[in-house]
């Protein structure tokens, strides 16, 4: 019984740090997307 309540922790560990990892690389894109807008509103600006 012990083991299968580790399995089951070791199981909701990881399914929790692959989702923050998921939404970790989510904020980069929108970061970069943001980025780039930016820098195209720059140039249409000048």
């Amino acid at each position: 019984m012990k083991r299968l309540a580790l399995a089951g922790v070791a199981l909701i560990a990881f399914v929790g740090l692959t989702a923050c990892e998921t939404v970790k690389g989510a904020g980069r894109d929108i970061g970069n997307t943001g980025d780039a807008v930016t820098e195209t509103a720059e140039e249409v600006q000048s």
